[in-house]
């Protein structure tokens, strides 16, 4: 877990990133994050914990790293020779930053993505640590980013639109036929789909490798019986949960202040 006061230079370097790099688009931004606030500050980027950043905060540090990782990977390119003038560093820097926008779910009191998980077995063999809520339609998160963005009035142009929508890779068999092509006139005009890839592979790869290093330096915890306890978040298991109920209350007080 990051400590509360990472927690919230996190959330307050994420939210400086919109009024700097976004003058046009900043007030619907942000009057999105404003809605979202309470849910995207302490949400994970992943339910597993072998995934990555699966802990209170993981979305926000996850994007941040993407967003570093695209920027040095876009140095790199342009070093080694490549035209990455296709598109611009405020279309990197949006595209890096809404790619897993989705994650945190629909609009409206209870309809995040991720709930905790509460029960000690499914934390303990599966590594589980959130479960998806099944209260709410089930979308692809490239679809749910770009639906999320046009609901609060946020334009994007083709090239953001693009790169969000098939960040993937070849990982999802519908972005094949983008990054397969048959023609000259097929292959994408710009490198940042490929770019956004790769940064948020590398991304998740660092963030697996540091909790892979974590676990090995960690002593393994004694787990009580499982406790069949509703959660609907984090506050939730701060009350059930003995084994994390001191460290979240301390987030939630230090962020708070």
């Amino acid at each position: 877990m990051l400590e509360a006061e990472k927690i919230k230079s996190n959330w307050e370097e994420y939210r400086a990133i919109v009024d700097t790099m976004f003058p046009t688009r900043k007030v619907a931004l942000n009057k999105m994050y404003d809605e979202f606030e309470d849910r995207m500050v302490f949400m994970p980027a992943s339910g597993v914990e072998h995934y990555h950043n699966a802990f209170a905060g993981g979305y926000v540090d996850h994007i941040l790293r993407v967003i570093n990782c695209a920027e040095s990977l876009h140095a790199t390119w342009t070093a080694m020779g490549s035209d990455m003038s296709g598109y611009t560093k405020e279309e990197l820097v949006f595209a890096a930053m809404h790619h897993d926008l989705g994650k945190i779910g629909f609009p409206g009191e209870g309809n995040e993505v991720y709930q905790v998980e509460t029960s000690d077995w499914h934390r303990k063999n599966q590594g589980k640590m959130y479960k998806h809520n099944q209260n709410i339609p089930f979308a692809m998160v490239p679809d749910l980013s770009v639906w999320l963005l046009q609901e609060y009035n946020v334009k994007m142009s083709w090239t953001e639109y693009q790169s969000i929508k098939i960040h993937d890779g070849m990982y999802d068999d519908a972005n094949k036929p983008y990054f397969v092509a048959r023609s000259a006139q097929a292959k994408l005009k710009t490198n940042l789909p490929l770019l956004l890839h790769h940064a948020d592979h590398m991304a998740s790869q660092i963030e697996y490798e540091r909790w892979r290093n974590f676990k090995s330096n960690t002593p393994k915890p004694v787990v009580e019986k499982s406790k069949a306890t509703k959660s609907n978040g984090l506050k939730n298991l701060a009350e059930n949960n003995p084994d994390v109920e001191k460290s979240l209350i301390d987030i939630f007080k230090a962020f708070n202040d």
